[in-house]
């Protein structure tokens, strides 16, 4: 028999517990080595945040608020909600499916892809895709595509602001790479299949969930 999952009030009370102790710890002087104490000490009531938030977010669906309303409250639209906190079912089996990203490289191995494919080095970025992509994604659409974008948004200037966002979609891990134009900011999305090669790569804006 497997223990239940904490409730809502008890990791309430334990994020209380380890805010307090993080404000206690920053109200004297420290130490140098006390910095990296205070990082951990911030990291566990991040993740410990998370969880609270999760489960505030799975009470307020019980309760039979919308995705709509929680991505108003939560500043991001009701599809990002939804593929943060939501438990789709897989309409395959009729049961939950799996959200665990099952490469811990895949930030890095898309921006490469990506940096490869903005710079014209098809020859590295090409054994990455998938059968489907590669017979698809020839020059003529590489450069066909790239000139819409600059037509929308101006010449690239670099990588935007923030971490590349990765997460499970069904089957595929999808990474989101901010972008910055001269004339507007997009995202690069690649989306890897099960056997982690790119089934799909695209520049769109950053809105797009």
């Amino acid at each position: 028999m497997t223990d239940s999952p904490p409730s809502l009030n008890v990791l309430s009370a334990r994020l209380a517990e380890q805010a307090a102790a993080l404000a206690a710890s920053t109200s004297s002087p420290l130490a140098s080595l006390s910095y990296l104490d205070l990082v951990r000490r911030a990291q566990d009531a991040d993740a410990l945040a998370e969880q609270v938030l999760k489960l505030c977010v799975q009470q307020s669906r019980d309760a039979g608020h919308t995705w709509q309303e929680l991505g108003d409250l939560l500043g991001v639209t009701r599809q990002a909600a939804f593929q943060r906190f939501g438990k789709p079912i897989d309409p395959r089996t009729g049961e939950p499916m799996d959200k665990t990203v099952r490469m811990p490289d895949a930030a890095e191995r898309a921006l490469q892809i990506v940096t490869d494919v903005l710079e014209g080095r098809m020859d590295a970025a090409r054994p990455t895709f998938n059968a489907e992509v590669l017979a698809a994604f020839t020059d003529e659409v590489r450069v066909d595509a790239l000139a819409t974008v600059a037509g929308t948004v101006g010449a690239f200037e670099g990588f935007g602001d923030g971490d590349p966002f990765v997460r499970r979609i069904g089957d595929y891990t999808v990474v989101d790479i901010p972008l910055r134009y001269e004339a507007g900011d997009l995202k690069a999305r690649v989306s890897f299949d099960t056997d982690e090669k790119v089934a799909g790569l695209v520049i769109i804006p950053k809105e797009i969930p």
